[in-house]
């Protein structure tokens, strides 16, 4: 008979080898980590094997069930996972409706459920909508707080420092936002989770380091996939983009001039080819051993703020803010500089990572209830946090990331009859934003 048992992200398997282990002189025994259990139990029976398997020790839960209607596209998703062995990623448009579609596949699954989150807030989103669908007390790992229940939400920060514990106490895991499971560190989350189960959640599967590659690994390949176009006009808002070009001013464009070439000249001196997001890297790992590396790039930093934050910018705000008088808007930034220079400038309310919790709800909810009719940010709107419904957005300044330009141009499609959104990109002219801005624009025209 071969044996099996959960030890600390790991299993032991006494009695044969099996794919993916190794042998443990310590424990006498093959080791394989927790993300192989299932792929092991079928190896055993498919050998028709005897087991005497110990790995999960399940929480115990009742049945969970809701009435929430899918959309058909939803439907696919959903029907797509189960085809898959009930495992995959599955990439939806921010404002496509992932959380329900999970909260579905949990009612299917009915067996005690972890959900990993990026955020705090998003831990909390998510515990709100949980107990509103299914009724129960919700557990959350994250924060401070340690309560384990049959469904439990846990920061990916918390899962990592206790996945040793939780590893066998659940038999299905859904990473929301799971490009970032791929990170070193995180990765260990899906690695010591025996659960058999596996859903990942994201607007923007791939990642510019290419550790995507690890998805398939770690929860299953990508099984399901609608972009932005695709669901426009029917479940998100029709929508148009926009993009401005501006000038910087004479003593603007004088120091961009002088500082980028200083990056320019160190390159071509150096004979160093940037022609990928890892040579980049390489660069800023060389600038911790050369102070010259180091100088240029400080001074490309400071270029690119110059481009990001030219006056010129803020005058072609105010004229789109004047032209959709009365419409519920949000503005995304680079720095959190420029959203204070905006909120006082404009009068207009702000968040950023900085923003006490409770001052970042009351903002949100005032927006959600017309109160406020514009909201000014940095990065803390991009991932996951649930925005009210917007038709104008205003991007002044951010980075190449299709996944940010995706998230971003999200915020505002929520569906809503007769509703047309629009996605305003000021860029500065003659600067590496143009660059950028073809970048990240390429998320919806591949």
């Amino acid at each position: 008979m071969v044996k099996l048992i959960y030890d600390k992200g790991t299993i032991l398997v006494h009695g044969v080898r099996v794919p993916n282990s190794y042998w443990d002189t310590r424990s006498n025994a093959y080791r394989a980590l927790a993300m192989y259990y299932a792929d092991i139990v079928d190896f055993l029976k498919c050998s028709k094997m005897e087991i005497s398997d110990n790995v999960l020790d399940l929480i115990p839960c009742p049945v969970f069930s809701i009435k929430t209607e899918l959309r058909d596209y939803q439907e696919d998703a959903l029907n797509a996972w189960l085809d898959a062995g009930r495992r995959g990623v599955i990439v939806l448009p921010t404002g496509a409706g992932k959380t329900i579609l999970a909260l579905k596949a949990i009612s299917l699954i009915s067996e005690p459920t972890l959900i990993v989150v990026p955020t705090l807030d998003l831990m909390d989103q998510w515990q709100t909508q949980l107990s509103k669908e299914f009724k129960i007390k919700i557990g959350l790992y994250g924060g401070g707080v340690h309560e384990l229940e049959p469904i439990t939400v846990a920061t990916y920060d918390t899962a990592y420092l206790r996945v040793e514990k939780l590893g066998n106490k659940f038999a299905f895991v859904i990473f929301d936002e799971v490009h970032h499971l791929p990170a070193p560190g995180y990765i260990h989350i899906a690695e010591m989770l025996a659960a058999p189960y596996r859903m990942g959640l994201t607007a923007t599967y791939e990642r510019e380091d290419g550790l995507h590659s690890e998805l398939d690994r770690l929860v299953g390949g990508k099984i399901f996939e609608l972009t932005v176009g695709e669901l426009a006009g029917n479940h998100l808002a029709n929508f148009i983009i926009e993009k401005i070009v501006v000038d910087l001013s004479p003593k603007e464009k004088e120091e961009y001039e002088k500082q980028y070439r200083i990056y320019l000249d160190y390159l071509a001196q150096s004979n160093i080819s940037l022609k990928s997001p890892r040579d980049f890297k390489k660069l800023v790992f060389r600038s911790g051993k050369d102070p010259r590396a180091r100088k240029a790039l400080l001074a490309r930093h400071r270029a690119r703020v110059i481009a990001l934050n030219a006056s010129s910018k803020l005058k072609t705000l105010r004229e789109i803010l004047e032209k959709h008088a009365g419409d519920r808007m949000l503005i995304f930034t680079e720095y959190n500089d420029l959203v204070y220079m905006i909120s006082k400038n404009f009068l207009i309310p702000s968040i950023t990572h900085k923003t006490p919790k409770n001052e970042r709800v009351e903002n949100l909810e005032k927006f959600r209830k017309g109160k406020y009719k514009i909201l000014v940010t940095s990065k803390v709107l991009d991932e996951g946090i649930d925005v009210p419904e917007a038709s104008v957005g205003v991007i002044l300044s951010g980075t190449g990331s299709r996944r940010e330009f995706i998230q971003r141009l999200g915020r505002i499609l929520r569906r809503k009859e007769n509703k047309s959104a629009i996605l305003y990109e000021i860029i500065t002219k003659a600067t590496s934003e143009v660059a950028t801005s073809r970048r990240r624009r390429s998320a919806i025209e591949d």
